[in-house]
């Protein structure tokens, strides 16, 4: 269900495992309510939000003065994170942004809109991992609901096994090929930064994080594509995936 990354009396970071919600839903009690129970702490309370079907890093603070802190951290874009994904589309583009406006659509899904009046905005890097799999590595510069999940949607490039927004195949695939890989946040008056590989998925396997580490080991390194407008402001959650 998760692993313990870093602990301490303020906060807890975990690797969560795909498969798993965040909060009670009618198949299981909440992964906050089990690290709760598991841990022994009087207080958790999540300060972003992974989708069920992602993996990777996910912050919880342990009581109400590290909440705040970290909460206003993420909603004034002092947070920053990266993805990886699979696909096994081919993109539009090999690397760039993805800006839009983000509306409702059907059976709970989102799409992306040619307007920005309030857009997401998404970064990405891609290569090619073998024939008809390619592995993307993503920054959200903002937090809205299913974004990377849409954002590679919009460019022909929706993430293997995603429910929602790739195409049904004959072949089920063993998981959403999300993973949420680095973040890297202040509290305190010191900046933590954190990486975890994927280890779920018969995709992410060792030719896929070799991959990784001569490309991305240390994405917040990279030059990453410009964006054409300021970021917006506003009230947007650490939701991205």
């Amino acid at each position: 269900m998760y692993s313990i990354v870093a602990e301490n009396e303020d906060f807890v970071l975990i690797d969560k495992m795909p498969g798993f919600s965040v909060h009670k839903d009618q198949e299981d009690s909440g992964l906050a309510m089990q690290i709760k129970a598991d841990q022994g702490y009087s207080e958790l309370m999540p300060v972003h939000r992974l989708d069920k079907v992602t993996s990777g890093l996910m912050l919880f603070a342990r009581h109400h003065a590290a909440a705040s802190e970290l909460s206003r951290a993420f909603s004034e874009h002092q947070v920053e994170k990266f993805y990886l994904a699979l696909s096994d589309k081919k993109p539009k583009k090999k690397q760039g942004a993805i800006v839009g406006d983000m509306t409702r659509a059907r059976r709970g899904a989102w799409r992306l809109a040619k307007t920005q009046i309030r857009p997401a905005v998404t970064q990405f890097f891609s290569q090619s991992l073998k024939p008809g799999v390619r592995l993307f590595l993503l920054r959200p510069l903002t937090g809205k609901t299913h974004q990377i999940r849409v954002a590679l949607k919009s460019v022909g490039a929706p993430i293997i096994g995603d429910p929602l927004y790739h195409e049904k195949n004959e072949a089920q695939s063993d998981r959403t090929y999300l993973h949420a890989y680095s973040l890297s946040f202040p509290f305190a008056g010191e900046q933590h930064r954190f990486t975890v590989m994927p280890e779920v998925g018969e995709l992410f396997d060792a030719e896929c994080c070799a991959l990784i580490n001569t490309h991305f080991a240390k994405p917040w390194t990279l030059s990453w594509p410009r964006i054409q407008q300021h970021l917006p402001n506003g009230s947007d959650t650490g939701s991205s995936s």
